[in-house]
């Protein structure tokens, strides 16, 4: 596995904030109270929700609007809708409480490190443990969890010898685990025994002077079906959620394209450009956006901080 050593401070102090380290201290402000149903789900899924998710939540105004927010919230990390349950969801749960079962360290398992990383990532693909490691500051053993599927190894040090495994972002991380934690955020790649499906990343960009979003897709990342007519096809399905950050009121949109080209015009092409109409007053957006893909099934997505002028 070739997988390069992260050790920038600024990342580190980002990664720490992103696990939950100081976790109460780092919630951020929250304009209400919470009623008590909310407050059992923040307790948890605040451990899996984004930044910008953060934001949206802790100034809903009240119960109504939390709840929809709730129902959004898993739907969107759904990965397969089509069936009653939600598989992303029943998993989450099933990682904490097996967290709680395996990790716990005189704190709940779900709030250690092993745990919150198992959350995140699932159970490791490889495990080294050893007493042997020659370190005099170290009382216990290091383990080291090693994640293929991601490119990511994680350090974790059992320093005073009581069973409590810490790692150390200095120096214990391997490999892209910002972007393996982010992505496992917002519902990718994150169920065991499914086969992991690709992820097609995007841009957006908004124009106010002709009220319009702008998606761009690079073409390399589509797969296209060959139609009757010997041309190219590709489905597109895009819901997108609106979150004004001063005003209650969520706006919803879906859309569906069809991309049709030739092999010579996909050739020639850089990008893929999706144009929608979005008519938006002054101030700043949360855009949510999730982008279904026909042949082959795909799904992705991504939250963008838009300020409107």
């Amino acid at each position: 596995m070739s997988i390069k050593k992260i050790i920038s401070q600024g990342w580190v102090i980002l990664f720490l904030g992103i696990l939950g380290i100081n976790f109460i201290n780092c919630t951020p402000k929250r304009a209400v109270t919470l009623d008590v149903e909310s407050q059992e789900f923040y307790e948890y899924a605040r451990l899996i929700m984004t930044r910008e998710e953060k934001a949206i939540f802790n100034h809903l105004p009240d119960k109504e609007a939390r709840q929809e927010f709730i129902r959004d919230f898993w739907a969107k990390r759904d990965p397969d809708p089509e069936t009653e349950e939600n598989e992303y969801q029943e998993e989450f749960f099933r990682r904490i409480e097996y967290a709680n079962e395996r990790f716990n360290e005189g704190t709940p398992g779900w709030k250690t490190d092993r745990g919150r990383i198992y959350i995140y990532l699932g159970p490791p693909d490889k495990i080294d443990y050893t007493m042997l490691h020659g370190n005099p500051e170290v009382k216990g053993a290091i383990m080291w969890w090693i994640y293929y599927r991601y490119g990511v190894g994680i350090l974790f040090v059992d320093k005073d010898g009581y069973g409590r495994f810490t790692f150390d972002p200095y120096s214990g991380v391997y490999g892209d685990l910002f972007d393996a934690i982010e992505m496992a955020k917002l519902g990718a790649n994150f169920m065991e025994g499914r086969q992991e499906k690709k992820f097609v990343d995007f841009r957006l960009n908004y124009n106010s002077q002709q009220g319009l979003v702008v998606i761009t897709i690079d073409p390399k990342a589509i797969t296209f079906r060959q139609n009757g007519e010997g041309r190219l096809e590709a489905d597109f399905q895009f819901t997108f959620y609106i979150y004004p950050e001063k005003n209650t009121i969520k706006e919803t949109k879906e859309e569906q394209r069809k991309l049709t080209v030739s092999e010579q015009e996909l050739a020639k092409m850089k990008e893929i450009s999706f144009r929608f109409d979005f008519q938006l007053n002054p101030g700043k957006y949360y855009f949510d956006v999730v982008i279904r893909g026909e042949p082959d099934k795909w799904k992705t997505r991504k939250i963008f901080e838009v300020n409107i002028k």
